[in-house]
């Protein structure tokens, strides 16, 4: 008896998953695959880092801080010029912004300007660095809106329903390169033997609704009542509605949230009384993963609408962000309107 065929996703790279897509799109340049090549190079180039860190005093802060008032760790500082020069001279963008830079990133002058915009958060989970907790990078990919040339603010203050691409770089106990570009959400893990990220998350589909809840409920006194009673309602007891929710919160946002895409249940930030706006970044961290999560069939608001309507107004905006399972998101938005 002749054996069974191979599992293709064995042989799938990151590489012919994207080179594969670009094919079903006769309209595709190539811009994506080599935009994504050079991210999944600045990945691999932050995750050798991370494993040695103790090893070559590259842990802990340098001396200075960043435009969100956070200090700015080595590590950090390493991930955002390594993402940005792996990027400037592809030739497919146009401007890149990034959390730890005030203004835009510009493109030198010796390098071709393309039609794409990239906003990154270099390492999210900043504080969490020095106790060797997962890890990882965010970016964004919009189309530019400017006719040609030098790269503008307008390119970049576009709301979130306009981005074409976007993804995360896990730097865990494995390390995980996940994409989307409006075709489903895909995970691909590095196989350190041979230096390629095979496929091992095809098309990714969070579940309607979870059991986890996912925050930092140590601003619980700060937050309003309706807040208050949505967190109360999910620590009650009802086998009915499946509570208590279970409470997971690892405190960087990419790792809570790739959990909460995997498993479901709802990841929330909201704003209190010391942070009106919430504390994440709408650029950086909340579009990108709100892309990810309603193409996988799930929801994000910022307690009254859609994430990806929000029009942004400076490069480093901060909102509230409730994401997770769509029915998870929908009873949130309802205690928070108080209808519920």
């Amino acid at each position: 008896m002749p054996a069974p065929p191979p599992d293709p996703r064995k042989f799938m790279t990151l590489e012919r998953h994207i080179i594969e897509g670009e094919r079903q799109h006769p309209e595709a340049t190539g811009a994506f695959s080599a935009i994504l090549r050079g991210l999944s190079l600045a990945g691999k180039l932050v995750w050798r880092e991370v494993t040695k860190a103790g090893l070559v005093n590259i842990l802990g802060s340098t001396d200075r801080m960043n435009v969100s008032g956070d200090m700015v760790r080595k590590l950090d500082e390493f991930a955002d010029i390594t993402v940005y020069k792996a990027m400037d001279h592809t030739g497919e963008l146009c401007v890149m912004a990034s959390e730890e830079n005030e203004d835009l990133l510009h493109i030198p002058e010796y390098y071709p300007h393309g039609r794409y915009v990239l906003l990154y958060d270099p390492l999210d989970g900043s504080s969490n660095i020095d106790a060797n907790v997962t890890i990882g990078t965010i970016f964004s990919i919009l189309r530019r809106v400017s006719e040609s040339g030098v790269g503008t603010m307008e390119d970049v203050l576009q709301p979130g329903y306009k981005q074409v691409g976007a993804g995360y770089i896990l730097y865990g106990s494995s390390m995980m390169f996940l994409y989307c570009t409006g075709h489903g959400v895909h995970g691909f893990t590095l196989d350190p033997s041979v230096g390629e990220f095979l496929l091992s998350h095809e098309n990714i589909r969070i579940p309607q609704r979870g059991t986890i809840y996912s925050c930092n409920e140590g601003n619980y006194v700060r937050w309003s009542k309706n807040m208050q009673r949505y967190i109360d309602y999910l620590k009650g007891d009802d086998k009915a509605t499946h509570r208590p929710y279970s409470h997971r919160y690892v405190g960087t946002l990419v790792a809570d949230f790739h959990r909460t895409l995997l498993y479901g249940g709802i990841y929330f930030y909201p704003g209190d009384t010391v942070h009106t706006d919430g504390k994440l970044r709408l650029m950086y961290e909340n579009n990108p993963l709100s892309y990810i999560v309603e193409n996988a069939g799930g929801a994000a608001t910022n307690g009254t609408m859609r994430t990806l309507d929000i029009e942004p107004t400076s490069l480093h905006q901060r909102s509230p962000l409730f994401i997770g399972s769509a029915d998870d998101v929908r009873l949130a938005q309802e205690f928070l309107s108080g209808s519920k």
